[in-house]
């Protein structure tokens, strides 16, 4: 029983870890998305209605990641004219239109959730997910795309007059953030073994904002870093009981205060 618990564990801390691949990608290219949520969302209501029409998993997790990515385009579209705060008000406002959607979408179970869902994930499969997700952003900051999207993340008025596309790169970043978030969103759905909208609220795209700023919005392991201390330090101080998210807490606003920009540095950027 408890090996079974600590595996659950490690399954959520890998969709949490997807989850902060997932907005570290556009935020390399200084586009702040509050919309997460919405991504994830969609991933998991296409994966799980594909499972439960008898798709395979790998299929429908695919098909899950390609909604999601399709989203992103629409919803990074609008925020090729704007900056900031904007795009975080944009964002914010796409993942609620995502969510009263499914509350309201009788097909996907309206706000009743959907249950019945098979219990397909794996811990393996959610390894393998986040090993390629890191090598993914890891080896994008070494090519050509990666060194766009830092550039614009830097000054995209002076990326734009040395010859980057802007609206290409901004897009594909936004795209391949919410391909991850739904993958993670499958990987969810088929751990939770139910979904409903309010499982992909608001707090669901902050608390994976908190993965990012934690970790350090710089370095390609720091949403990793964060996605573990999230999720792993409440299980710790469980001894503490009624006390454990005050101190969670408590750690949190210290470490905000130790280190404002993160707790891993930027790494170097140098040819390979």
């Amino acid at each position: 029983m408890l090996s079974s618990y600590w595996d659950s564990v490690a399954v959520f801390l890998g969709i949490n870890i997807l989850m902060g691949v997932s907005l570290y990608i556009p935020m390399t290219a200084g586009l702040i998305s509050l919309g997460q949520g919405g991504f994830m969302a969609i991933g998991a209501y296409v994966c799980a209605i594909l499972t439960k029409s008898d798709v395979p998993f790998f299929l429908a997790l695919v098909a899950g990641g390609c909604a999601a990515g399709i989203a992103g385009l629409v919803a990074g579209a609008p925020a090729l004219r704007i900056r900031g705060i904007y795009v975080m008000i944009l964002t914010l406002g796409f993942g609620e239109i995502v969510r009263v959607f499914f509350l309201n979408f009788e097909s996907t179970g309206g706000a009743s959730g959907l249950g019945g869902i098979r219990p397909l994930t794996e811990l393996w499969q959610v390894i393998v997910a986040c090993v390629i997700a890191y090598l993914m952003v890891w080896r994008i900051r070494h090519v050509r795309l990666g060194r766009a999207m830092v550039a614009i993340h830097e000054d995209d008025l002076a990326a734009e007059a040395m010859g980057i596309n802007l609206t290409r790169t901004k897009l594909l970043s936004f795209s391949l953030g919410a391909i991850v978030a739904g993958l993670a969103g499958g990987f969810y759905a088929h751990q939770a073994l139910f979904i409903d909208a309010n499982q992909f609220d608001f707090s669901r795209s902050a608390i994976t904002f908190l993965y990012v700023v934690l970790g350090g919005v710089s370095n390609p392991l720091g949403a990793i870093v964060g996605a573990a201390i999230v999720t792993l330090l409440p299980e710790f101080l469980r001894v503490v009981q009624d006390w454990r998210m005050t101190v969670f807490g408590t750690m949190l606003v210290l470490i905000a205060v130790w280190r404002p920009d993160g707790l891993l540095r930027a790494p170097s950027l140098h040819k390979s």
